[in-house]
């Protein structure tokens, strides 16, 4: 019998926008469980507390019987081997993302023996950050266009 395929996708999603929703739909089909990952950081100023965003992207996919969502304050590696994932899955949206990316699978791959896959952003989705959307947030200007 063969094994479930298990990607987790992860990150801090705050807030899960359009382009990170968009990784989740290209990155579904390849596996039987996609498990998204939100990355809790005690020091790092939140728009929104992990439980509020863990319940948003649930009610998200509640359709998608193959999507779990789950909070971790560990490292992400230790995060994968705990979920048995067989991949990383992480999005990228420039030569930078890639280069920050591409050093975090290295050591991924050296500490965990996991493998990430980079999906690379969808034209029109490249400027869409969390970053972009708090800055938004703080000036008062309306981000539905961002947010799925």
């Amino acid at each position: 019998m063969q094994r479930m395929r298990t990607g987790i996708f992860v990150g801090s999603f705050d807030p899960f926008t359009i382009g990170h929703d968009n990784v989740v739909r290209r990155a579904l089909p390849l596996f039987d469980r996609l498990i998204i990952g939100i990355g809790v950081n005690e020091r790092k100023q939140c728009l929104q507390d992990a439980d509020t965003r863990k319940r948003k992207i649930q009610e998200l996919y509640r359709n998608e019987s193959r999507i779990t969502v789950k909070t971790y304050s560990d490292l992400t590696i230790d995060f994968a081997k705990r979920e048995k994932a067989d991949f990383i899955v992480k999005g990228v949206r420039s030569a930078k993302d890639f280069e920050y990316e591409r050093e975090q699978a290295d050591i991924n791959r050296r500490l965990g023996d996991i493998e990430t896959l980079l999906l690379f952003a969808e034209p029109g989705l490249e400027a869409v950050s969390s970053s972009l959307v708090r800055e938004l947030v703080h000036f008062g200007k309306d981000v539905r266009q961002f947010l799925p």
